[in-house]
């Protein structure tokens, strides 16, 4: 069984057959990378999403931030501040999840009043229900890149998608092979 940015490691577990863990900061970082941005800075909409932060921070020498959010509900967010100094850097939001879009669209949105240049956000899994694509339409986010693990049905100009079926089929034939898988496990 092969899974990709499993919501919490531990559901790995859960599976009775040999389970590879995939990761799609192995494509996220090589696109970041590929974008050449000057004062780059890492962000977490949450604080359950520090860990993953800081290894992008670490992988691609940038400062990192985490939003700290409070919600008396589900999907309500009561209260956002923002932990770290964004003024004038680019800012990306790295989360294994999109849903609908509320605590990913106001943490880029305090970005911005905290004077972030950009904020733009990488998503491994792009649920997208309910409000979501309205929300990042409006949004502050210059840009959200998602994975298709999840199927998109409806276009929008805001959201880019890459693919992880060359990573995935180039598993595949490794372990077919018997050879390493190393380099696609990067968190």
């Amino acid at each position: 069984v092969m899974t990709m940015d499993l919501h919490a490691d531990q559901i790995q577990g859960f599976f009775e057959v040999p389970v590879d863990h995939l990761y799609s900061s192995a494509l996220f970082i090589r696109d970041i990378e590929g974008m050449k941005l000057k004062n780059l800075c890492i962000a977490s909409p949450d604080m359950g999403g520090a860990k993953r932060a800081h290894a992008y921070g670490s992988k691609l020498e940038a400062d990192v931030v985490v939003c700290y959010k409070e919600r008396k509900k589900a999907n309500v967010i009561d209260k956002m501040t923002v932990i770290g100094d964004v003024e004038g850097k680019n800012v990306i939001l790295v989360d294994d999840m999109v849903d609908t879009g509320g605590t990913l669209c106001k943490a880029a949105e305090m970005l911005k009043e905290k004077g972030a240049k950009t904020v733009g956000a990488y998503c491994t899994h792009g649920v997208l229900s309910g409000p979501a694509h309205e929300r990042i339409t409006n949004s502050a986010l210059e840009e959200l890149v998602i994975t298709d693990t999840i199927p998109q049905t409806q276009e929008n100009p805001k959201i880019r998608v890459i693919s992880v079926a060359e990573m995935f089929s180039q598993v595949m034939k490794n372990v077919h092979h018997h050879e390493s898988i190393s380099g696609h496990f990067i968190m």
